[in-house]
């Protein structure tokens, strides 16, 4: 089974191509899914977020407060690897008994949504990654206008993550998200194609 990576930074879009690509029928395992998984009521990573960030991270339903987690895991770098610390071990096996389950069910190829594939190394661990690309500025905008956040909180969430020139050097395909979503369709039909011709022929 052939492992496409698939990252970008936050704003970028990469949660819309991940969706193109199911309907084109290759498997997604999403990284922010298992993430959201991870840190349900009862789990082991929630406790251990609420005894580093205050029990206050949790609401009266017993759920997190992720809102208030990410304002504060994103205060400083340290704060960031704290939360990694915490949340990517977890994250990491899950994801990795997801792979071995579609392996076993005869998926010949899978694409991982992992927003820190460059950050982690795992690029050197996939057979292809696709980044999906849009400028620092034109994020800001969409984090502001579609998500709420202020302008600041958006510029400090982008700049804890690694740089775009970072980003495009390690992939193998580079979808241009800069323009209007009805750009997007073509250009993941292409890549899916290309998978498909590469891998499956």
């Amino acid at each position: 089974m052939k492992i496409i990576g698939l990252t970008g930074g936050i704003g970028s879009g990469k949660t819309t191509v991940a969706h193109l690509i199911r309907e084109a029928g290759i498997p997604v395992v999403d990284a922010d899914l298992i993430a959201r998984e991870i840190v349900e009521p009862g789990q082991p990573a929630l406790a251990e977020l609420a005894e580093h960030f205050g029990e206050d991270i949790i609401g009266e339903d017993g759920s997190l407060k992720r809102s208030e987690l990410a304002a504060r895991a994103f205060k400083s770098k340290e704060k960031t690897a704290a939360l990694n610390r915490i949340t990517h071990p977890r994250i990491e096996e899950v994801t990795r008994q997801r792979f071995a389950e579609l392996e076993r069910s005869g998926e010949p190829l899978v694409v991982w949504d992992m927003p820190l594939l460059i950050e982690n190394g795992h690029h050197n661990e996939v057979d292809a990654v696709i980044v999906v690309d849009v400028s620092a500025t034109e994020r800001v905008n969409r984090l502001v206008k579609f998500r709420g956040l202020s302008r600041k909180d958006a510029e400090r969430r982008i700049a804890a993550q690694i740089g775009d020139d970072k980003r495009r050097k390690a992939a193998t395909f580079i979808i241009d998200n800069n323009g209007e979503q009805a750009a997007l369709a073509p250009q993941v039909a292409q890549v899916v194609a290309e998978l498909r011709s590469r891998w499956l022929q």
